[in-house]
């Protein structure tokens, strides 16, 4: 997956809800701004992420299918907007 490595023995998806998120090991990009980031973790099953303002909060969880679909469509610049200002990862 990319550099995420999957650990055996984290908590499962059960619907959408993460049994133990202190079990899981949150990661953040090295581009993201420490006031501000979205945070994810990898499961036996699932990815899950979450807004590092608020880790408390439930995460939301993707399956693998979900997860590779949506870094599919990153790589492929599908999701790049344009901020106020500048420029989508500029």
């Amino acid at each position: 997956m990319n550099g995420l490595h999957v650990p055996a023995g984290e908590p499962t998806r059960g619907g959408n809800r993460v049994s133990d998120q202190g079990a899981l090991k949150w990661h953040t990009s090295s581009f993201c701004d420490p006031a501000s980031c979205v945070e994810v973790a990898v499961a036996a099953d699932s990815v899950y992420v979450r807004n590092s303002q608020k880790p408390t909060q439930e995460p939301l969880a993707f399956d693998y299918a979900e997860w590779n679909a949506f870094l599919l469509g990153v790589r492929n610049n599908e999701f790049d907007v344009k901020l106020a200002g500048g420029d989508a990862g500029a």
